[in-house]
């Protein structure tokens, strides 16, 4: 399969990295470039015990890369995975939800046909009946 992980953080780049150790195609996007780069050179920002080595090992075999083209990435995957954060909003309990609903929205300018999408990051319910809309909007244009 072809997977495209959104997001490399803890959930993201820990599942990227097991999902092609698996033997799967995965395309792990971020938006920082900076990031993405240390990636590549196996500059691994987050310790996970045999993460660093997973890494390397599947880079190499060329089963995981790493892109800031959340477009392309999307294009080319089968299985899209929503992992980006969800931190708590100032002086509330509520979860801010605006990095999950503007990924969706790149999502729906990337796609062409069906694609499964995976949310992964932490969210209150009824946030995938608003991926959901956000997505079936520009694909049923």
């Amino acid at each position: 399969m072809k997977l495209c992980m959104i997001g490399t953080g803890y959930v993201g780049l820990v599942s990227g990295v097991c999902f092609s150790d698996l033997g799967n195609d995965v395309i792990c996007v971020d938006k920082d470039i900076k990031k993405i780069n240390s990636l590549k050179k196996g500059i691994i920002p987050i310790y996970e015990p045999g993460l660093e080595e997973l890494v390397l090992k599947n880079h190499k075999n060329k089963r995981l890369n790493f892109s800031t083209n959340l477009k392309e990435s999307v294009k080319k995957s089968d299985i899209v995975f929503i992992c980006v954060g969800t931190p708590t909003k100032k002086n509330s309990n509520n979860a801010d939800l605006s990095q999950v609903y503007a990924v969706a929205k790149e999502i729906s300018k990337s796609i062409k046909k069906f694609k499964i999408i995976i949310n992964k990051s932490t969210v209150p319910v009824t946030t995938g009946d608003e991926i959901e809309k956000i997505i079936s909007k520009k694909v049923n244009k």
